[in-house]
């Protein structure tokens, strides 16, 4: 199997920045035509899109292209969220034998639709107002779920947030309003949690409540006068829970633990990367650090991914969305032995 990554970034959005970023692909794995193409395009591209995938399509000869839109791209090669580009990845073929990784799954709803919450696995992206297409054709629901058969995926969540704080319990709650824990309000609770510094303005968009490791964490939308937070989901009392805060030296930290993790029990071919609007260059202040480390750990690995509003992850209680996170996959033949 080879595999390759292209990528085209121009001034508007017209079908050639496709073409260029598959043409690209191709001449990086050594092909002239593809078997399968992986296509991620920038918003831009709404108006021209059916130009785009025949334009795709053409340089790779082939109609096997899947993919989605979203608020930005980004590849082995850098990323790119404020102009039109495209990003590609090219396979000579894939394996046949061996069990199909966990659906990749890409929808533009803004939300993880309920017949996608339950079996079967599924990883992905979602974003908003975007656009999904199989076989090199739009799909009207805005959403695609295909399976890369013969290939063993790696999936590494890195959610960059840092516990803070003793584990608290619910004493009081009214659907998305936390009143009272036991250890007082939880206002007074929260702000105790914080670093000194953060007391003054907490930074509300950086703080979530977790519950559980393998569930998404509640976000915190407001600290109201009588002392309750409002919470983007309902608890109830008795449960438990930890504050965490989101920062760029935690997620660092945990996304370079993944991936040194990883290059010790893998040996990918390729990779996606699938992560937030809220979690890249606009994180980091000006660049993406989490693909910074991915190009330091796996310096020639074919790589593309996209930038939407959430993260698709199976855990314990079925597939479910996760904020302000990236995804990596790393993919393997099935009949490639892990490292020891």
């Amino acid at each position: 199997m080879k595999v390759g990554s292209g990528q085209a970034v121009g001034s508007s959005p017209t079908p050639a920045l496709a073409e260029q970023a598959v043409r690209e692909a191709l001449a990086r794995a050594g092909l002239t035509r593809a078997e399968r193409v992986l296509l991620f395009l920038s918003k831009d591209f709404a108006r021209q899109l059916p130009a785009t995938l025949r334009a795709a399509a053409a340089a790779a000869t082939c109609l096997q292209i899947d993919g989605c839109s979203a608020n930005g791209v980004l590849s082995d090669q850098g990323w790119q969220i404020d102009r039109p580009a495209a990003v590609a990845l090219v396979f000579s073929e894939l394996p046949k034998a061996g069990a199909a990784s966990p659906l990749l799954s890409f929808s533009g709803q803004g939300r993880l639709a309920w017949d996608w919450q339950d079996d079967p696995a599924r990883i992905g992206l979602v974003d908003n107002d975007t656009q999904a297409w199989q076989q090199a054709r739009e799909n009207g629901d805005t959403r695609c779920q295909f399976a890369l058969p013969g290939l063993r995926c790696t999936p590494l969540l890195s959610r960059g947030l840092r516990r803070i704080g003793e584990r608290q319990t619910v004493s009081v709650a009214d659907a998305h309003e936390l009143r009272q824990l036991e250890s007082g309000t939880a206002t007074d609770s929260l702000l105790r949690a914080l670093p000194g510094e953060l007391r003054a303005r907490p930074p509300i968009h950086q703080l979530s409540l977790l519950r559980d490791a393998s569930e998404p964490g509640i976000g915190v939308l407001s600290l109201n006068s009588d002392g309750s937070l409002t919470l983007t989901a309902a608890l109830q009392a008795g449960e438990q829970f930890d504050w965490a805060i989101r920062q760029p030296l935690a997620a660092d930290q945990e996304m370079r633990q993944l991936l040194d993790g990883a290059r010790t029990q893998t040996r990918p071919e390729f990779a996606l990367m699938l992560s937030c609007i809220g979690r890249g260059p606009l994180f980091y202040g000006g660049d993406d650090r989490d693909l910074a480390l991915f190009r330091e750990t796996f310096p020639d690995l074919p790589m593309i991914g996209a930038y939407g509003i959430g993260q698709i992850f199976p855990g314990e209680h079925g597939n479910r969305l996760f904020h302000n996170a990236v995804l990596t996959l790393l993919y393997e033949r099935h009949d490639v032995q892990s490292l020891p």
